[in-house]
C-alpha cells in the first residue's frame, strides 16, 4: 500500500474542469482530497488573424465534476490573464476550504499561428500572462497565505515544448519561463518546507488530434503511443504525495520518450 497523504487536503487545481485538468482532479479526490476546481467561465473571443488551440468547457462542467469528486470538492472561476485574479482565487479557495496544501498550475493559454514570422506583442502578452505569470503570483500567495506549518506543495505542469519546437514560439517559451520559475521558487521556499516541481508532458490526446495527427505523433514517440490525460495526472499526484518528500525543483518529463 503507498500512503500518499493526501487525505483531507486541499487542492487547487486551476484549469482543472476539463482533458488532463479534470483527469488531475479526479486522480486527488481518489486519494481522500477536497479539489478546488478553477475554470474560466467564458472564453475571450480570438483576436483578428489568431485563433485558440484549446477551447475552456463547456458552461457547468466545472460544477458537475465537483459533484461528481465529493469531498466537499468545489468550482471557482476566475480569468487568470487579468492582474488581480491569481490574488482573488487564492482567497476565495482559502476563504471556502480554509487552506490550500497543494497548488497545480495547470491551466494554459495556447493560440495558433505562433511561429516567430507572426510573433505579435499582444500574442506574447497573451501567452505569458496565464503559463508564467499567473503561476508565478499564485504560488506567491499559496505561500503568503499558508496556516504555520501546514503541508504545502506546487507542481505546475509545463510542457516539452519548453524544449523549443518550431511554431510555438509563445507557447513554449512561456513554458519555459514555468519552468524556471519552478527551480527559482523551490530554492526560495525550501527552507520553509514548500516544495515546487513541475510535470511536462509530451503529446497527449485531449481531442485535438484527428486520425492524421495522432498518427504523426505516435510515429515519433519511443514507447509508441501518445499520452492520455491519466499519465499527467498520475506524475502530478506522485510530485505532490508523500513519496516525493524530497524532491523539489525538479521537471519531471512524462512523454514516452519524447523530446529526449
Amino acid at each position: 500500500m503507498i500512503d500518499t497523504r493526501l487525505a483531507h487536503r486541499n487542492v487547487l487545481v486551476t484549469g482543472g474542469a476539463g482533458n488532463i485538468g479534470a483527469a488531475i482532479s479526479r486522480a486527488f479526490a481518489a486519494q481522500g482530497a477536497r479539489v478546488a476546481i478553477h475554470y474560466l467561465a467564458q472564453d475571450v473571443p480570438a483576436p483578428a488573424r489568431a485563433e485558440w488551440a484549446h477551447l475552456t468547457p463547456a458552461a457547468g462542467a466545472a460544477d458537475k465534476l465537483a459533484a461528481e469528486l465529493g469531498n466537499g470538492s468545489f468550482a471557482v472561476s476566475a480569468d487568470l490573464s487579468a492582474p488581480e485574479a491569481a490574488s482573488r482565487l487564492v482567497e476565495a479557495v482559502v476563504a471556502r476550504a480554509g487552506s490550500i496544501n497543494v497548488l497545480v498550475n495547470n491551466a494554459a493559454h495556447c493560440e495558433s499561428p505562433d511561429t516567430l514570422d507572426t510573433l505579435t506583442h499582444g500574442s506574447l502578452e497573451r501567452h505569458y500572462r496565464v503559463n508564467a505569470i499567473a503561476p508565478a503570483l499564485l504560488t506567491a500567495e499559496v505561500a503568503r497565505l499558508r496556516r504555520g506549518d501546514d503541508p504545502l506543495c506546487v507542481v505546475n505542469v509545463t510542457t516539452d515544448a519548453a524544449r523549443a519546437f518550431p511554431g510555438q514560439t509563445g507557447y513554449g517559451t512561456s513554458k519555459a519561463a514555468l519552468e524556471a520559475l519552478t527551480r527559482s521558487a523551490a530554492l526560495d521556499l525550501a527552507a520553509r518546507g514548500i516544495r515546487v516541481n513541475a510535470v511536462a508532458p509530451g503529446p497527449v490526446q485531449t481531442g485535438w488530434m484527428d486520425e492524421e495527427v495522432l498518427a504523426r505523433a505516435t510515429a515519433i514517440v519511443p514507447m509508441g503511443r501518445v499520452g492520455e490525460p491519466d499519465d499527467i495526472a498520475d506524475a502530478v499526484l506522485f510530485l505532490a504525495s508523500h513519496q516525493a518528500r524530497w524532491v523539489t525543483g525538479q521537471v519531471l518529463q512524462v512523454a514516452g520518450g519524447h523530446a529526449l
